[in-house]
Formats: structure tokens, sequence, C-alpha cells
């Protein structure tokens, strides 16, 4: 079993700019409709402070599959951020959904769950 832990901090302001940029495809190929959905839902109107945060985690665990990929000297993968989606549950507990390249590659190096935690700067 491989055990691994990706960190990464992303200053709000950030990917502010990219979503209010109506020309950028940042949230289209970053964010699933799910994703979106639920950011310009939340009762903060104030969705890219929802969505900083699920981009942060999305490239913790790309950082992840990186360390991974090395314990086990294989290539990691190339992997559409959007292939990782964060979900909350009936509490509002965050998780991680695996799609496509990441459910493949996690599948490869045995990963059985993934855990994340959502912080807001």
């Amino acid at each position: 079993m491989i055990h691994t832990v990706g960190t990464d901090l992303v200053h709000v302001p950030s990917p502010r700019e990219q979503l209010e940029d109506r020309a950028s495809a940042f949230a289209s190929r970053t964010f699933t409709a799910a994703e979106l959905a639920y950011a310009h839902g939340a009762r903060s109107g104030e969705p890219h402070r929802h969505l900083a945060a699920r981009f942060a985690a999305k490239e913790a665990t790309l950082k992840a599959f990186d360390h991974a990929a090395a314990l086990r000297q294989i290539e990691p993968p190339s992997i559409e951020l959007s292939a990782i989606e964060v979900l909350r549950d009936e509490r509002g507990r965050p998780s991680l959904a695996l799609h496509d390249a990441a459910a493949h590659f996690a599948e490869r190096v045995g990963v059985e769950r993934a855990q994340v935690s959502l912080s807001h700067d």
C-alpha cells in the first residue's frame, strides 16, 4: 500500500481573475459542471472562494499522484484537472471522485481511497 500526501494553497484572488475572464477556458478545463453549480449556488455569494479551494485540492492530488508514480518508478500520466472532482457529502464533508485518467492511474498504483481537506485563505 502506498501512502502519499499532496498539499497546495491557492490565493483566492488568483483564480477569481481567471474565472471572471469570459474569454478564458479555465473554468471549463478545470472544474466539472457539478463543482461549478455548487460554487455558484453557495450562500456565500463568492463562488471563487469555493473554486479556489477545489483548485488547490486538485493540484494537491496531482502532487500525491506524482509521488506515487515516483515510488513505483513509473511515469505519471497526464491528467486533466476536471478528472479530479471535489464532492460534498450530506454533512458537507469534502471527498474526491476520480474520473478518466485519474481513476485509471489510481487503480494502477492501488489507491483504495483518497481523502481531502479544504481551506480558504
